[in-house]
């Protein structure tokens, strides 16, 4: 047993996934962001991740110097060099040669061995490419999808050649969750699916992998769950990017509409869950994303019916030079201040939902255009504090029975 960990902690543990760290016996030797992006620091990773094929001179200036001009290439590699030795023998690391040269190409030693985790998990993936049985495959997989720890070297997004290495293991990721999640879906091991669905999206944000425990929750019949997933993911991509979730989130959603079923209740029960505590609340109903676009098909199908016009109303901060704001902390104070202004100026009838950084929607039903124009006075005597230049910019499109959707812009 000593001689196993031993042997363990003599190894040169390097992380380029998600970060760069590297330790030897125990001890960390990088792994400050400050000292990540030092040319010691740059010099190690680019020969370590090639430490089999090796890395020319040409090729290690280039990396290094970049188009900086540097009066002696040569004079400073072999500086760089020099220092990234000092350093790794100050660290403790045993005193050998670290960097060889051969014929105008530089390796790292072999006397020094080396567990780097982006060279793992490349190594997980092809094995799981190779394997013919579907356990042992599947076994491959999902230990190449929890050994990925996010993108390659984040912290280099100047050097092209971390970026290029970035975006291939994060297409290796994507290969290894869609065949493991394709195994699982076969084996209808849906709590799994839903787990590998969860990592993916913690470990790759806004990259869709919702989907996929969408699907493993739907597929259990765990419906709050999936209710609660949709909704939050909805709002999350509308917060983060001011966009929509993909298709497949939606799709499964639709499934999930089409599974739910309820036990035999009597109309007065069913109705008490519809209502909850809703009589206890004023102003305009908030929800989220999800409830407001139901919410708002169902008006439009009653407008079409009634007669009756109907509002859609989209408020969006704007500066003080009349531009939408789009980041910052002092945003979201008045995105929620916002959202407050809006519910304490509209009716019980009346539905609201944040849309993204900065903008929110009102429903108004039974309302033409021309009543709109005292909401926004409620609005900004509620929003606008003293002088501030801040304001609020109104955009509103009618429903009418037979009409195309008709906006109207206003501030």
């Amino acid at each position: 047993m000593t001689a196993i960990g031993e042997k363990t902690e003599q190894k040169l543990l390097v992380k380029m996934l998600g970060g760069f760290s590297m330790s030897y016996n125990g001890k960390m030797i990088a792994g400050s962001s400050k000292s990540s992006i030092s040319q010691n620091n740059a010099l190690l990773q680019i020969l370590i991740h090639s430490r089999e094929k090796g890395v020319t001179r040409d090729r290690l200036e280039e990396l290094l110097f970049g188009d900086r001009e540097v009066d002696n290439a040569h004079h400073s590699l072999r500086s760089v060099i020099y220092n990234a030795k000092k350093y790794l023998e100050k660290a403790g690391l045993p005193k050998v040669n670290y960097i060889i040269s051969d014929k105008d190409v530089f390796y790292w030693t072999d006397e020094i061995e080396v567990e780097e985790d982006a060279y793992e998990f490349e190594k997980l993936h092809r094995e799981a490419e190779q394997e013919t049985d579907p356990a042992r495959r599947l076994d491959c997989y999902l230990k190449a999808c929890y050994h990925y720890d996010g993108d390659f070297l984040p912290m280099q997004t100047n050097n092209v050649w971390a970026v290029r290495e970035s975006i291939r293991y994060e297409e290796m990721f994507s290969d290894c969750v869609e065949k493991a999640s394709g195994i699982l879906r076969q084996m209808q091991d849906f709590n799994r699916m839903k787990e590998l669905g969860q990592y993916a999206s913690a470990i790759a944000p806004l990259s869709d992998w919702e989907s996929l425990t969408m699907e493993a929750l739907v597929r259990m019949r765990r419906y709050d769950e999936a209710v609660r997933l949709y909704e939050c993911t909805v709002n999350y991509y509308l917060d983060e990017l001011g966009i929509h979730p993909s298709g497949k989130i939606v799709e499964w959603f639709e499934h999930l509409a089409k599974g739910i079923s309820h036990q035999h209740t009597a109309l007065t029960d069913i109705r008490k869950d519809l209502e909850g505590d809703d009589d206890s609340c004023e102003g305009g109903y908030l929800c989220s994303y999800p409830v407001f676009q139901g919410i708002y098909r169902s008006a439009k199908r009653v407008s079409e019916r009634t007669g009756s016009p109907s509002c859609l109303v989209l408020c969006t901060i704007l500066d003080g030079k009349g531009n939408p704001m789009k980041d910052g902390s002092v945003l979201e104070r008045l995105s929620e201040r916002l959202i407050e202004s809006a519910c304490a100026s509209v009716d019980r009838c009346d539905t609201i939902c944040s849309y993204g950084k900065g903008q929110c929607l009102i429903l108004l039903p039974n309302s033409a255009k021309e009543d709109c124009v005292l909401l926004q006075q409620r609005i900004n005597s509620r929003f606008i504090v003293g002088r501030q230049r801040i304001s609020i910019k109104y955009d509103i499109s009618q429903m009418k029975p037979g009409d195309k959707p008709t906006l109207r812009k206003s501030s």
